[in-house]
């Protein structure tokens, strides 16, 4: 499904963009913050980003499917200048962030992000949904999961009816709920699993197709591949990257997440280069995912991703490829990466003369989700499904956050007075 808005002048689908303001351009403002920035223009490619230390991806969710809100996402951090955007392998979602990318690239003169798909080898905690029967939940539950879920993908209403008495009157009934869970903004944190206390929600799991997949990345939408695996056995991986591998050679770079396994883990990272070493005609990444799907926690959460990364970059025997942090990412993680001399240390690679950052970069997920998630949750509530670029107050707001990230890693010029 595509998505289509309305401003002044119309949003064209299929990455046609055309975005006309008239001779007052409410996003002068927006143009005026990107100047003042320094946010590099198309000539820096994501790839040299990888190499001086400085990548930052955005992670929209590998089951996060609201293609409104993953479209005003993908527009915001393309104006912030991420290096790339990965999302659900789904035809949709990767059409609305493609939309929101080319809607960015009208409003500024900004390089293009890749874009990235991410597919599972086997049961992965970003690879379920929640699931419960509003019915099922006695009308006098506090609902801690609604409280609780950060992507606002519970919701509950109750419904009062009437039914029909003996000699013709009505009383009440006893009201219904209805709602559950919102499933394409469900991405599968599971923290709502723990809180609900009559243990009615169930956790669905599932593997993306590899042989849709594979068709996906043929295609001139996608650019990198992220394959999800645990990291405790190959055999799956291989039976994935065999369905992936005649593939592979359209893309920019392939990317490996896989949590820590502690001494295991670099052998099997070896295992997995070995695998897909014959068809990598493009540039490798190790995604060391740390605490999953934490980042907008809190401070602490950041922590299991570092010390995953400085295991790793520690190792003299680790394959080839890039690193890269994620799981609990946030907007402390620089900090730990500076206290632990990772930020944008450079190493001598086997090529001649040529240095390379230790650690590529840092993805964000549900700590940029959050940021930007409260602007566009603001935005819907005054102005119902709408393109954030239809209300500049509104992505100046969201732009500000995103830079605040993004520049951490970046090391932007932060103008004199800047207000988040």
């Amino acid at each position: 499904m595509a998505t289509s808005f309305y401003c002044s002048s119309a949003i064209h689908t299929q990455h046609q963009v055309n975005v006309s303001f008239g001779s007052k351009n409410p996003l002068q403002n927006v143009k005026n913050l990107i100047k003042s920035f320094g946010i590099p223009s198309k000539s820096c490619s994501p790839h040299v980003s990888l190499q001086q230390g400085n990548w930052v991806k955005l992670i929209c969710g590998a089951s996060f499917e609201d293609v409104v809100d993953i479209r005003n996402l993908s527009l915001v951090y393309t104006l912030a200048g991420v290096d790339c955007i990965d999302c659900a392998a789904d035809p949709s979602v990767i059409n609305a962030v493609n939309e929101g990318i080319e809607t960015a690239r009208e409003i500024v003169s900004i390089r293009r992000p890749w874009v990235m798909i991410s597919v599972n080898d086997d049961e992965d905690l970003h690879f379920r949904k929640a699931e419960f029967d509003p019915e099922d939940c006695p009308s006098d539950c506090s609902r801690p999961c609604e409280n609780v879920c950060p992507a606002n993908a519970i919701s509950f209403e109750r419904e009062n009816s009437t039914m029909e008495v003996p000699f013709g009157s009505y009383q009440k009934a006893k009201p219904k709920m209805q709602g559950g869970v919102i499933t394409e903004r469900c991405y599968g944190c599971g923290r709502c699993f723990p809180v609900c206390p009559y243990d009615k929600i169930r956790e669905i799991t599932y593997v993306r197709d590899a042989m849709a997949t594979a068709e996906l990345l043929k295609t001139n939408d996608v650019d990198a591949v992220e394959i999800h695996t645990s990291g405790r056995q190959t055999n799956l991986f291989k039976e994935l990257w065999d369905d992936l591998a005649n593939s592979v050679k359209y893309l920019r770079l392939v990317a490996v997440s896989l949590p820590d396994t502690g001494d295991a883990t670099i052998s099997t990272m070896n295992q997995m280069y070995a695998i897909m070493e014959p068809h990598l005609s493009c540039f490798n990444l190790w995604q060391l995912d740390g605490r999953p799907m934490s980042g907008d926690i809190g401070r602490g959460a950041t922590r299991e991703s570092i010390a995953f990364a400085v295991r790793v970059a520690a190792s003299s025997e680790r394959p080839p490829g890039f690193l890269q942090l994620a799981g609990g990412t946030n907007v402390h993680t620089v900090d730990g990466l500076k206290k632990r001399g990772l930020f944008r240390t450079h190493i001598t690679c086997a090529e001649p003369n040529h240095l390379q950052s230790l650690i590529g970069g840092i993805a964000y997920g549900g700590y940029a989700r959050k940021i930007v998630g409260r602007v566009l949750s603001s935005m819907g509530s005054e102005n119902g499904v709408t393109g954030i670029e239809c209300h500049a107050e509104h992505l100046l707001k969201a732009l500000k956050e995103a830079l605040h990230l993004v520049g951490s890693v970046k090391s932007y010029n932060h103008p004199d007075g800047m207000q988040r």
